[in-house]
């Protein structure tokens, strides 16, 4: 079987790593120039640990995955108000987390693919028909195939040529988020150790350490407006720019190319069209809210890759991949819509709230609660 692949983030990485490892003729087009360097550490567990473990990627994954013992929510004065256990938070959820960055996640996928992966090239123009697919490229050539898998992220290309326009099927949450990577080696040396959050009211920056002596921020903040800034770097330092602790210092180092973006849900009422089929964020992404994105797009590859071995039409396989991973990912997108208030108080009387509820998590009775509010079904 012939199949273009079009993105190489986790999703369309893990589904070629499945399909041409049994042979099938993958290739996999990626529109950035090389892989992103940018990007924010991600909590890896649940349907997606599980994959990995069938793919046989564990090894790799934990080699360039992080221990971190906990996150600490760090007031404007720099005091920890409250804090989350990774080890307890790992056993309330059967045991497999790693914390990776996205990057590295994405590093060990392209080291296990057998396909070819084109940077800098992107479909221009879709053929799709009952028997096949034939995609334009933006380097002139065509090429045909018997799936056209669209594995492009929330502002999906692929999705937009075969299923309609961008702002049919976005949901906005109500917030922007942006990830960069800076040295600065006091700061370095006060996150060490740990996940550091600020313990602040609609919005919030967390800073850790990197292996290789910089430290990565993660920001996430309340916006009633979904456009994205011209100048991120300048909106970013424009909406932090009052807050204490290391914000300031961070914000400095900011660099002038940071990864920036609006925080939503993708809510498509078909996931694939004759020989196109959307996969990971594309057609189901849940935000950074759940948290468990990158586990759900490399699962829900996995499944698709069994269903194109297992049923006896594409089109069969197609079906039945939709039919058995639909109602899992809309659980968690509306446990992430239920979490909102709690991943980012609206109010003081929230902030005091999520204290005392992380603190019940350190109690053997409650930490299960806690875990399945988090991230839903266990």
């Amino acid at each position: 079987m012939r199949v273009v692949i079009c993105g190489a983030g986790i999703a369309g990485l893990a589904l070629a790593v499945r399909l041409s490892a049994r042979g099938d003729d993958v290739v996999v087009l990626e529109r950035a120039p090389a892989p992103r360097e940018q990007g924010y550490m991600i909590d890896f567990f649940g349907p997606g640990y599980a994959e990995a473990e069938r793919m046989g990627l564990l090894p790799r994954l934990h080699e360039l995955g992080y221990r971190i013992p906990q996150a600490s929510y760090v007031g404007e004065d720099g005091r920890v108000r409250a804090s989350l256990g990774f080890t307890r938070f790992a056993k309330a959820i059967n045991g497999g987390l790693i914390s990776i960055m996205r990057p590295d996640l994405e590093l060990a996928l392209r080291e296990a693919v057998r396909a070819e992966v084109r940077f800098a090239t992107t479909i221009t123009g879709v053929d799709n028909r009952a028997d096949g697919v034939t995609v334009e490229l933006s380097d002139g050539t065509s090429t045909a195939a018997d799936l056209l898998v669209g594995a492009d992220g929330i502002h999906s290309a692929i999705r937009e040529m075969i299923f309609g326009e961008e702002r049919e099927f976005l949901r906005y949450l109500g917030f922007h988020t942006a990830a960069f990577t800076f040295d600065d080696p006091e700061v370095l040396a006060e996150v060490t150790g740990g996940f550091c959050l600020t313990d602040t009211v609609d919005r919030q920056m967390g800073l850790y350490a990197l292996r290789d002596g910089r430290v990565a921020a993660f920001t996430v903040h309340r916006t009633a407006d979904p456009t994205l800034p011209e100048n991120p770097t300048a909106a970013l330092r424009e909406a932090y720019g009052s807050m204490g602790w290391l914000v300031p210092r961070a914000l400095a180092k900011a660099p002038s190319e940071i990864y920036y973006d609006q925080v939503a849900q993708v809510e498509v009422s078909r996931w694939s069209s004759g020989r196109v089929v959307l996969i990971g964020d594309a057609c189901h992404a849940v935000s950074l809210l759940a948290g468990q994105g990158a586990s759900l797009g490399l699962a829900g590859a996995g499944l698709l890759a069994d269903e194109l071995l297992a049923r006896p039409t594409i089109g069969e396989a197609l079906a039945t991949y939709e039919r058995r991973w639909r109602p899992v990912v809309e659980e968690k997108q509306r446990v992430a819509r239920r979490g909102t208030r709690w991943f980012l108080p609206d109010s003081r009387a929230r902030l005091w709230a999520r204290r005392v509820a992380l603190k019940l998590a350190r109690l053997p009775i409650a930490d299960r609660a806690v875990a399945t509010a988090l991230v839903g079904k266990l």
